[in-house]
């Protein structure tokens, strides 16, 4: 026994979906809160890139070269101490040509002076508590007529606004996404609940046939349960004929015996040459071994299961034919088997056996010269269901009209003075029947009797 914990298949269901519901939504997280970053960074960077462009849009040079820019700056932060955005410009020296009045008593460690019109960002650190990225722009500007001057243009913002709002962004993005798992698991719980509904139905439905309440699944079940639903009042089906077919098999087989018995019993009492007695005994005992023979046979019949393997007819027959060829080797009889390899029958193949083995030896024994075996898919109308047909035809004598009937009579079966095939047919018609078949018999085209087997079923 293995020592894993059994789950319900609800709770397995759960499960696996819980986890792949966690593995989505965690993704999901993970990639929106990298987009928003990612947006987030994209927006500040523009952001300070405005500020560059309208500082160059402010600034003016004087006649002597030097750099003034207006007092109403294009963001009032420019102009409050420690407001969290800062700029300066520094010349080409490095030395710096305009600070913000948000610098005062400040200073920042700027990076080092990119190229003419390339930009740097930046992210810098005054302390731990003052986190900024920063934009470097370098210009070359020439005025009445004077050489260049180089000026870079450095822009700086606080982080802390900016990392405060991802850090919110992410409380609540993580919030609603935890909130959204938790109702999708309850919903989910529900709808795997109602799904599996059919299920906890046919289980109860089976207990309720365990405890004898009911005989057979009964339910309105979804299309997909439906054929384990029909099998099992299969299963159940063929089950109670075994039982009934065993239990009127003994019943026959008693009453049966009874006749018999009471003849030995007579003879016992009132016969006093013991050669008659004798022969007596001898014909009942071969009889009654002959009645518990076919009443055993009859009993063990499998009969129709929906989960039978199909078994191929020809190679069944063939195996049939090549015993009784030996059996019946003085008749010398000629043998023609009629049928394709996928052929099948769907039940036993001891009761396709005992079917075709007696219809042969039946054959064998009556014909003269010709057995034909023939084994085919029909399907007599568009809307009737597939069907197999099994036809055993012999060139024998046959049997007579107003004795068809008779030799498949169950009061037949026993008398050896039947015309005709015996006990076999009636053997065989019994079979048939545990198959919801039919068996017919008519005049063979080759001269003798014909017996035609027909099952219905899946035989498409």
């Amino acid at each position: 026994m293995r020592g894993s914990v059994k789950l319900s298949l609800n709770m397995r269901l759960l499960l696996a979906s819980s986890v792949v519901l966690a593995a989505f939504l965690g993704i999901t997280g993970l990639v929106l809160d990298r987009a928003f970053r990612a947006s987030a960074d994209t927006a500040l960077r523009d952001r300070l890139q405005g500020y560059v462009y309208a500082l160059l849009a402010a600034s003016d040079l004087d006649a002597r070269g030097k750099l003034h820019l207006p007092a109403e700056l294009p963001d009032p932060r420019f102009s409050l101490i420690g407001s969290g955005l800062y700029a300066e410009v520094v010349d080409g020296s490095s030395k710096p040509a305009w600070r913000s009045k948000s610098l005062l008593g400040l200073t920042i460690p700027f990076a080092s002076i990119p190229m003419v019109g390339e930009r740097e960002f930046v992210q810098l650190a005054v302390d731990r508590d003052l986190p900024l990225l920063s934009l470097a722009f370098t210009v070359s500007w020439q005025a009445n007529g004077a050489s260049d001057r180089r000026y870079t243009y450095r822009v700086a913002e606080n982080l802390l606004s900016f990392n405060a709002e991802v850090s919110r962004f992410r409380q609540n993005l993580w919030g609603w996404l935890a909130g959204a798992a938790l109702l999708l698991l309850l919903v989910q719980g529900a709808i795997l609940r109602w799904s599996l509904a059919p299920l906890r139905r046919v289980a109860e439905d089976v207990h309720a046939i365990e405890t004898g309440i009911a005989q057979r699944l009964n339910g309105d079940y979804p299309r997909e349960l439906r054929n384990l639903t029909d099998n099992l009042n299969g299963l159940l089906t063929s089950a109670d004929n075994h039982l009934k077919r065993y239990r009127d098999s003994l019943g026959n087989l008693a009453h049966s015996l009874k006749t018999p018995l009471a003849v030995l019993r007579g003879a016992v009492d009132g016969e006093t040459n013991d050669a008659a007695l004798r022969a007596i005994a001898s014909e009942q005992l071969t009889g009654m071994a002959r009645l518990i023979e076919y009443q055993l046979q009859r009993a063990a019949a499998s009969g129709r299961t929906p989960l039978a393997a199909p078994v191929e007819v020809k190679p069944v027959a063939e195996n049939i034919v090549l015993a009784l060829a030996k059996v019946y080797a003085d008749k010398n009889v000629r043998v023609t088997l009629d049928m394709e390899t996928t052929v099948t029958f769907h039940g036993d193949t001891g009761d396709l056996t005992e079917m075709l083995g007696n219809l042969l030896d039946n054959a064998f024994k009556w014909s003269r010269a010709q057995v034909r075996v023939t084994a085919q898919t029909i399907q007599p109308t568009k809307v009737d269901q597939p069907m197999l047909e099994i036809s055993v035809a012999d060139d024998g004598p046959g049997i007579p009209d107003d004795l068809k009937a008779r030799v498949l009579l169950r009061g037949a079966r026993a008398d050896k003075n039947t015309p005709g095939h015996g006990l076999g047919l009636a053997m065989v018609q019994d079979t048939v029947a545990l198959y919801h078949g039919t068996l017919s018999l008519q005049a063979s085209p080759l001269g003798g009797l014909e017996v035609i087997l027909r099952f219905r079923g899946s035989y498409s």
